[in-house]
């Protein structure tokens, strides 16, 4: 959804043309997968990270077209609502200083960042969903102003044919309408992107599918929501139901949802892309010149812009990616669970947390997910993100247990494993995972901390709810930029 698209108004000859073509650029993915076209010598990782924009009250700021012509700064972009921006960091390696390079590199933009912003009466925050969020934040008139995000508004409601019911049971319990799609906005999350051969792919999105639930455990970050305390992610919620196309009745008959943990392991790339253009009908029907037979049998890349587009717009939690890159195709795990913040160091412990184990669950000779039920890991999903560290998570050989214990005794040492693979340095290593185990030692990640704090400020302060989430918001900021693992917070 990053490409520029222009104002549409699609007919049913569109979709009937796209339906044609997404099913013939599927057709020519699968040739180049049996020829095995992709560049796979010097695999590299990726990060992106989204971001909120605050006024000097640490209310949401609907500047980001102002925000970003002040950073001037070709990494970052616009997102979904105008208090959205996102920052995609260049790809690296791992090896050796790979995570401090990513550290480094994060901290100097993002600082940069911040200084421009304050020029415009804007300052940047790291987290999941923004605390001082209110129902007048997330209207039509908070969407950015972008032909595609505009379309996709458009879209999603055609395809409902009605208002959006989002209902969360959580500590407390909201229960909201929203006409537009501007509540996704509320969800700013951190992607890792790790790119695989077509040969390795099904290891490792169904590695990273297993760990889902203990990623979010561990990273949780999302407590609030329009006043209420809700999940310790609530974000994973919230974000499925505010892009669900399906009406109540569509629900009932086993419709899948856009915004979808799977239902199966995998075997291939192949079989993601395929379950998309059998699943899920066209959001956005828009074709290109391109004839994609006709340029792989001259020999070129094709760009594959409909399945491409079409990838785009079926959320699941672990995406694969096409991509074509200086003319070389290559594969993608994007993994999307984790919500921003709440320091750079929190979030690139996190991505070293997810790298090792990824890929020590996709080298080990008896796969983990010859040994779990998939309906287990989309459990231990939503688990995780309604309880967090607080969380029983179900692992093969062990049962039910809870996260600290799971992380402590099994998953940690793979990380260390995953990460030697990687070539990363030991001193980066050590360093990153040791924030991950004092973490989940101490039972303290950026939920429990926002959660902490807003209760003491409630029994000691003269405060109302939304002043002590302000409060909340602001001792945040200050934390963040002092990037200290939030377990020392």
């Amino acid at each position: 959804m990053g490409e520029d698209i222009t104002p549409h108004t699609f007919t049913r000859e569109d979709r009937a043309r796209y339906r044609q073509k997404v099913r013939r650029c599927l057709d020519v993915f699968a040739e180049m997968l049996r020829e095995s076209r992709f560049a796979v010598e010097r695999p590299l990782t990726g990060l992106e990270i989204e971001l909120n924009l605050v006024d000097e009250q640490a209310e949401p700021a609907m500047r980001n077209t102002a925000a970003l012509a002040a950073i001037a700064d070709p990494a970052f972009q616009t997102e979904l609502g105008q208090f959205n921006i996102e920052i995609n960091v260049a790809p690296r390696q791992l090896a050796g200083s790979g995570f401090a390079d990513f550290e480094a590199d994060v901290r100097a933009s993002l600082n940069a960042a911040e200084q421009q912003a304050r020029t415009i009466g804007a300052h940047l925050v790291m987290i999941g969903i923004l605390p001082t969020l209110r129902r007048e934040h997330l209207t039509l008139s908070a969407i950015s102003a972008s032909p595609r995000y505009a379309l996709l508004n458009e879209q999603i409601f055609a395809a409902r044919g009605e208002d959006l019911q989002i209902r969360i049971d959580g500590v407390e319990r909201l229960a909201v309408t929203a006409d537009t799609v501007a509540p996704e906005a509320a969800c700013t999350s951190t992607q890792f992107h790790l790119q695989v051969s077509p040969a390795e792919f099904a290891a490792y999105w169904n590695a990273a599918q297993a760990i889902a639930g203990v990623q979010v455990a561990v990273g949780a970050n999302s407590p609030f929501l329009l006043g209420k305390q809700l999940w310790q992610e609530t974000r994973i919620p919230l974000f499925e139901q505010a892009t669900d196309t399906r009406p109540e009745e569509i629900k009932a008959q086993g419709v899948r949802p856009r915004v979808w943990f799977g239902e199966r392991w995998i075997t291939s790339v192949f079989d993601l892309f395929e379950e998309n253009v059998r699943y899920f009908p066209a959001l956005l029907p828009i074709c290109s010149d391109e004839d994609p037979e006709q340029t792989l049998a001259r020999g070129d890349i094709p760009e594959l812009s409909e399945l491409r587009l079409h990838n785009g717009t079926v959320y699941r939690w672990n995406r694969p990616v096409y991509d074509v890159v200086r003319g070389r195709p290559h594969l993608r795990v994007e993994n999307r669970v984790l919500p921003a913040g709440p320091t750079v160091v929190d979030t690139i412990a996190n991505g070293a947390f997810y790298f090792g184990l990824v890929r020590a669950l996709a080298e080990q000779d008896r796969p983990l997910w010859s040994q779990m039920s998939f309906s287990a890991a989309e459990e231990n999903f939503h688990t995780a993100a309604r309880h967090g560290l607080s969380a029983h998570l179900y692992w093969p050989g062990l049962g039910y247990l809870p996260v600290a214990e799971l992380v402590l005794r099994r998953l940690l040492p793979l990380a260390y494993q995953g990460l030697d693979r990687f070539g990363v340095a030991v001193a980066e290593r050590d360093r990153l995972l040791g924030i991950i185990e004092r973490r989940v030692t101490a039972g303290a990640n950026g939920a429990t901390w926002q959660a902490a704090t807003l209760q003491r400020l409630e029994a000691g302060d003269d405060l109302d709810r939304f002043g002590a989430l302000r409060e909340t918001l602001r001792r945040y900021i200050a934390c963040m930029h002092a990037n200290l693992p939030v377990h020392e917070w």
